[in-house]
């Protein structure tokens, strides 16, 4: 029963995101004006804004001027709705699992707003980042001095790269995982971006083969950052466990 409700929460959660990342890059409200179709501007009743239903009642289309809907909708409902369960399973009812909750919440935001615009916003950043400590002193799991390393050497390793390949690396991405330091602490923060590298790289890779991007076409690297991040929070300590018991 919990799990229902903690998916149901996870739907209402990702219609809110589809909100942040449709609005958040355009500098707009996230209160008003009230949900509209993006094609005609129109106000949307309350029975075509609910997750997941309205979409495939409506059958893509919104209601006024007919436009098919961005499958994005649907997608960021059903996969805030599944990590939240994902969350719910590995850590149970925790303080730790409401902080996977929020950071899992943060993480789809910037992955789709990097996805189709290419940035990672400071508005976000921020927010993410004093979240990141609030909900330290909830539950003090990281000292103060593993979190400020974790960001300074997260941000640093990053910021290296970026001037060594000559802004190969964005800032948004050196502020993201520095942030993400604050979140995660040195260890893990050190496994995400070995992940991320790890992750980047096949993924870059397989996109080349299916002929969907060229090898100097832009990939934008928030996704693999963001996706290492969160198996680092749920799986980094067994990660690296595992690792340092492998016969070498």
């Amino acid at each position: 029963m919990l799990s229902l409700l903690l998916f149901l929460a996870g739907l209402i959660v990702g219609s809110f995101l589809n909100i942040c990342i449709d609005r958040i890059p355009l500098k707009q409200s996230l209160i008003r004006p009230r949900s509209y179709c993006m094609a005609c501007k129109e106000p949307l009743p309350v029975q075509d804004i609910l997750p997941v239903i309205s979409f495939l009642l409506l059958r893509r289309r919104c209601r006024f001027c007919a436009a098919l809907l961005s499958w994005r909708y649907i997608g960021v409902e059903l996969l805030t709705g599944c990590l939240f369960i994902w969350c719910y399973f590995i850590l149970g009812v925790t303080l730790a699992c409401s902080k996977a909750l929020i950071l899992t919440s943060f993480l789809i935001c910037i992955t789709f707003i990097d996805l189709r615009h290419q940035l990672i916003l400071d508005k976000i950043l921020v927010w993410f980042a004093a979240l990141a400590v609030i909900s330290n002193l909830f539950e003090p799991v990281l000292s103060c001095g593993d979190m400020v390393s974790a960001a300074v050497a997260g941000g640093g390793i990053f910021l290296v790269i970026a001037v060594i390949t000559r802004g190969g690396m964005g800032g948004g991405d050196i502020k993201f995982v520095a942030a993400l330091g604050l979140w995660l602490g040195f260890k893990l923060t050190m496994l995400t971006v070995f992940l991320a590298f790890l992750l980047g790289g096949l993924g870059g890779l397989l996109l080349i083969i299916a002929g969907l991007k060229k090898r100097k076409d832009f990939i934008p690297f928030g996704p693999f950052i963001a996706a290492s991040a969160w198996i680092s929070l749920l799986y980094g300590e067994q990660l690296i466990i595992w690792y340092l018991y492998i016969p070498q």
